[in-house]
């Protein structure tokens, strides 16, 4: 079975958005505000507190390749800064989402996208990142459709 590692957006993304107040590559304005909803941060990973934690909303584009339309969204950090979540395994706090896995190869083609939940999801996205035409695995919000990490073959 491949092992496989899961990345919040990266540190350089986060605090660009933090100290700009300005959505990297697409130059919108970021909201600010008091979670409403639990989230998650992009970066660390975690839920948000709600009616606690400030957070900001801005658009991403997580693949910048030219060979696929980049499929900006909205996507929160916490407005502090917190720790880049760079671990072996999906957070417990979002398991519980409804999950799209997309496998895409170095150009950003999606070539598969499998749906999952809960205990699923580690097999599924070892089922994924054996495909050897699957390059990396986005995660992305099931029903939203926003991105939420980067999966790659450890």
């Amino acid at each position: 079975m491949p092992s496989f590692r899961i990345c919040g957006i990266p540190d350089d993304i986060s605090n660009e958005v933090r100290n700009t107040l300005r959505s990297p590559g697409y130059g919108h304005p970021v909201i600010s505000e008091i979670a409403t909803g639990t989230g998650p941060c992009r970066a660390c990973l975690g839920l948000f507190v709600t009616g606690q934690d400030e957070r900001l909303l801005f658009t991403y584009g997580p693949y910048s390749g030219t060979q696929t339309v980049a499929a900006p969204g909205p996507v929160f950090v916490h407005a502090d800064a917190c720790p880049r979540y760079d671990g072996t395994a999906l957070p417990n706090a979002l398991r519980d989402l409804p999950l799209l896995l997309e496998g895409r190869t170095d150009h950003g083609t999606v070539t598969r996208s499998l749906p999952a939940t809960g205990k699923q999801v580690d097999g599924v996205l070892e089922r994924l990142l054996a495909d050897p035409g699957i390059d990396f695995v986005f995660v992305r919000h099931g029903e939203a459709g926003c991105h939420i990490a980067r999966v790659d073959r450890e």
